[in-house]
């Protein structure tokens, strides 16, 4: 009798064990993976508010997901675990979605200089109704013509021959769609010449540079091509 019960005991061991095993909830792993994607608002905020708001889903969705995972495992905490995770994943994800619009939003409304207008490359594109009456240079850009403008960009490559103390370049919208491949492709609402007054210069960097100065327009170079910038700007500000 005592051999019987020596031997059954350990199976029944392994059979409870089996039992109490629970695997993680999935959704309790990917809000806490999305949450730590969630840092990336922050980033984005640093550059502009817009690449902030196209951030955002990924907070939203590791909210949404985390919450989710949450409910499940609270019902079935015999069959899940993962309840540290998916907590992990809700807050991280809360703090980053209000954290990085108020961050971004603070960017936004401190970073230009008083005395300046803001505008962008969004604003200099014409819209169809004035690609089809043939104003290619908006109204709203025309009056700024002479005025004092801030505008962010970032610097082609291509377009000095030095890396240090930079004099001038063309200012474009996008590092990854207007700096490479031919200039002629680069659309006269995505580039600005700019040329520093007085002392005033900088080195080149792939970074987002933040520009000010008097801007100028050029409604005429439109049919001229490469080399006669549509927008030019007398830049006496950079960051």
């Amino acid at each position: 009798m005592t051999s019987t019960e020596t031997l059954t005991q350990p199976s029944e061991a392994i059979v409870e064990d089996d039992f109490l095993y629970r695997p993680l909830s999935a959704g309790a792993i990917a809000s806490a993976v999305l949450g730590v994607l969630s840092l990336l608002v922050f980033l984005a905020g640093r550059d502009s508010l817009q690449s902030c708001l196209m951030m955002c889903p990924i907070p939203v969705v590791s909210l949404a997901v985390g919450l989710h995972a949450l409910r499940n495992i609270r019902s079935l905490p015999d069959q899940l675990s993962g309840g540290k995770l998916a907590r992990f994943g809700v807050v991280m994800s809360a703090f980053c979605l209000i954290g990085g619009l108020g961050y971004s939003s603070y960017v936004y409304s401190s970073e230009v200089p008083d005395g300046y207008v803001r505008t962008s490359f969004t604003e200099m594109r014409p819209d169809q109704v004035e690609v089809r009456t043939g104003e290619l240079v908006p109204p709203e850009l025309q009056q700024l013509d002479g005025q004092r403008v801030f505008i962010k960009g970032y610097m082609r490559a291509d377009s000095t021959p030095v890396r240090y103390n930079v004099q001038n370049f063309l200012l474009v919208r996008d590092n990854q769609q207007c700096c490479f491949g031919d200039l002629s492709k680069v659309k006269h609402y995505d580039q600005v010449l700019v040329n520093f007054v007085g002392r005033l210069n900088t080195d080149y960097s792939p970074k987002l540079y933040r520009m000010g100065g008097i801007l100028r327009v050029h409604p005429e170079n439109i049919q001229r091509g490469v080399g006669h910038p549509v927008y030019t700007l007398e830049a006496d500000y950079v960051k």
